[in-house]
């Protein structure tokens, strides 16, 4: 069973087991002076160990100006440190057989480090290294704008990632969680190496950091090979960050916006906004998205592709944030049948929100749900992964098993009455983008436009 502490609350010095599972696996929390969380879960019989490091820092928090400085610097980080330059690193981490990554998100950045589990404190070593002791030198920040930008153009050379970034970008037109992750050619190609330096000095701070370690480790280890990685800097009294609340209410933009791209396809995104993360009903949402497209089963895979053959892929999404959230329905189709796609994604919204969705296809999602999370247990990085969002998005360990039974507890009356809700009966999106071979607005099917009306 689960300990619901708080991270932020935790004295520093102190260290707090959250779970015993029946698996023999054990999560504990220890809050290091300085601010900084180390989250464990050791699993026995597993031969592999995972080192994430959390950054509540993500693309939200950068002004106008350095659009996409978060990615940007994670880019930046892998070019050299104090004590190895970028080859150095690359080879050491192939020499064991390891992945050594990062990502960043809208409200986080996370690198990380899979390795054997006897190869523990190399993982801890580079990790830690790169992000505390990076040397961001001028030359690297010029070899990784070229990079970045290549980036920028590899995403708008794929429909679907820019169908979705332009999604994002329309249903929170105005916020700073509609900025591209990646930024914009103008702010990448204007963003001096005294910005990115400022933006890391000012922001890679330990008190929004989470440092968590999965797989066949021992906890007091970790903290060990901590402590020597990060030595003085483990120091002072600054407490762990709450985590990010809402801010300003947020004003979502609508409308349909056509991005011309001379595409085999048509790509069309539709939506409208749902949950913030701290809403209890976000797993209410989860059930109710698993059934609409999250799976084989769901209504939108059936009536699209199973039923119809007008697509090869459809599906439904969440994305849940401090303060906001959106659900969104992706399809690719031939440029001619995306009237006859708009028209079913409109009747299937709008029979389920008049109508509901049904007990079997209610615990059908839950199954699918329960199912995922589960399996995901088999694989470290997941387990790293469900340890470092939980810690820095609510500052509390979720188990799995408490986890399962809040998607059990879920009811079919619950999901109907959110779906009505959120697709403000009898259905309809707010926002929709298409990419493809149009070249104006005008040129896309009456039946795309009555779906926005």
């Amino acid at each position: 069973m689960a300990l619901r502490t708080s991270g932020h609350e935790q004295p520093a010095g102190t260290t707090r087991t959250l779970e015993s599972g029946a698996d023999g696996s054990l999560v504990k929390r220890t809050v290091l002076p300085g601010g900084l969380r180390v989250i464990t879960e050791s699993v026995p019989g597993m031969r592999s160990a995972t080192v994430g490091l959390w950054v509540s820092i993500g693309s939200r928090d950068e002004e106008p100006g350095v659009a996409g400085a978060a990615h940007y610097l994670e880019h930046l980080l892998f070019k050299g440190t104090g004590s190895r330059d970028a080859t150095q690193i690359a080879e050491e981490i192939d020499a064991v057989g390891g992945e050594l990554n990062a990502f960043t998100a809208k409200e986080h950045t996370c690198y990380y480090a899979q390795v054997l589990d006897q190869d523990l404190p190399l993982a801890v070593d580079l990790v830690t290294d790169v992000v505390f002791d990076a040397s961001c030198a001028d030359a690297d920040v010029e070899t990784e704008r070229n990079v970045v930008l290549e980036e920028i153009a590899m995403r708008d050379d794929d429909p679907e990632d820019l169908v979705h970034d332009t999604f994002v970008g329309t249903i929170l037109a105005g916020h700073p969680l509609g900025r591209s992750v990646l930024g914009t050619e103008a702010s990448i190609t204007g963003m001096s190496p005294v910005a990115l330096r400022g933006f890391y000095k000012n922001r890679y701070q330990l008190p929004k950091m989470v440092l968590a370690v999965a797989g066949n480790i021992e906890h007091d280890a970790v903290l060990r090979l901590v402590s020597t990685a990060l030595r003085d800097r483990l120091s002072g009294t600054a407490a762990p960050l709450p985590p990010r609340q809402a801010g300003d209410a947020v004003r979502h933009g609508s409308g349909l916006v056509l991005c011309t791209d001379d595409t085999e396809q048509a790509h069309v995104m539709l939506g409208m906004p749902a949950l913030s993360r701290h809403d209890e009903r976000r797993f209410a949402l989860s059930v109710f998205n698993a059934a609409l497209g999250g799976g084989l089963s769901s209504r939108l895979f059936q009536e699209i592709r199973e039923r119809r053959g007008l697509a090869y892929q459809v599906y439904s999404s969440v994305a849940s944030y401090a303060e906001t959230g959106h659900l969104s329905v992706y399809a690719g189709c031939q440029p001619d049948r995306l009237g006859e796609v708009a028209s079913v994604v409109r009747e299937v919204l709008g029979q389920v929100a008049e109508d509901g969705l049904t007990d079997a296809e209610v615990a059908r999602a839950q199954g699918q749900l329960r199912g995922g999370l589960v399996l995901g247990l088999e694989d470290t990085a997941s387990r790293m992964t469900r340890l470092g969002k939980n810690e820095l998005n609510y500052g509390h360990h979720f188990g799995v098993d408490d986890t399962i039974a809040r998607i059990e507890a879920v009811t079919t009356e619950e999901v109907c009455l959110l779906a009505r809700t959120l697709l403000r009966e009898p259905g309809g999106p707010t926002t929709a983008v298409v990419v493809g071979p149009y070249a104006h607005d005008r040129d896309l099917p009456d039946e795309l436009h009555e779906v926005m009306a």
